[in-house]
C-alpha cells in the first residue's frame, strides 16, 4: 500500500503510472495502429482510451500526430472516397455513411467529395454498371421481385432513389431502349 498526503491510501495498482511513461505507451499503440491502416482521428483517440491512459495523454498524442501529419483526416477521407467508389461500389450516401461511422467529421467528408471530383454523371454510371452486373442474377425471376431485389440491392449501396429507379430500367430493359414488359421473364440481352 501507498500512503498519499491526507491520510489516504492505495493499492499499488491504483497508483497512477507517470506521464512519460504513458506518453511512451500512447506512441508505441499509435504507431502500431497506424501500420495496420489509416485511422481517423476519432479512431485513434478511441485506441488510445482503451489503453487505460490519462485523458491529457490521448490528446497530446492525437495533436502531435496530426502535427507531423500522420494524422490527416481529409487525406484518409479522401483515399476512403477512391476506395469505397471502385472496390465496393458505393454511391454518395454510402460514402457519407462509412466516413460519418470512422469518425470523420463533416468538413473532411466535404472536402473529399470535392477532391473526387466526383459528379452526379459519375455516380449514375456506377449505379448502372453495378445493376447490370448484378441483374445477371436475377435472369430466373418475374419484372417486380427483380426490380425490388436490384432496388433494394442499390439503395444499400447508398445510391439515391432517381438514380436507382433509372438504373434498374435501364439494367432490366437492356439499356432502357424498350419499353417495360408487363409482368413474366426479365428480358436480358
Amino acid at each position: 500500500m501507498f500512503s498519499i498526503r491526507g491520510g489516504q491510501e492505495l493499492e499499488p495498482d491504483e497508483v497512477p503510472r507517470p506521464l512519460d511513461e504513458q506518453r511512451a505507451d500512447a506512441e508505441r499503440v499509435s504507431m502500431r495502429a497506424l501500420g495496420r491502416k489509416g485511422v481517423s482521428e476519432s479512431e485513434m483517440r478511441q485506441v488510445l482510451t482503451k489503453q487505460d491512459l490519462d485523458p491529457d495523454v490521448v490528446e497530446h498524442e492525437v495533436a502531435r500526430l496530426v502535427r507531423v501529419g500522420l494524422l490527416d483526416d481529409v487525406a484518409l477521407a479522401t483515399d476512403l472516397v477512391d476506395r469505397l467508389h471502385e472496390r465496393k461500389g458505393l454511391g454518395r450516401q454510402g460514402v457519407v455513411a462509412e466516413l460519418r461511422r470512422r469518425g470523420i467529421d463533416q468538413t473532411a467528408i466535404d472536402a473529399a467529395l470535392e477532391a473526387a471530383a466526383d459528379d452526379a454523371d459519375d455516380e449514375f454510371v456506377r449505379a448502372i454498371e453495378l445493376a447490370q452486373k448484378r441483374a445477371g442474377q436475377l435472369r430466373g425471376l418475374d419484372r417486380a421481385t427483380a426490380e425490388r431485389r436490384l432496388s433494394g440491392f442499390l439503395m444499400r449501396k447508398g445510391y439515391g432513389s432517381g438514380v436507382v429507379r433509372i438504373a434498374v430500367e435501364r439494367a432490366l430493359d437492356g439499356g432502357g431502349r424498350r419499353p417495360p414488359s408487363g409482368g413474366g421473364s426479365v428480358r436480358f440481352e
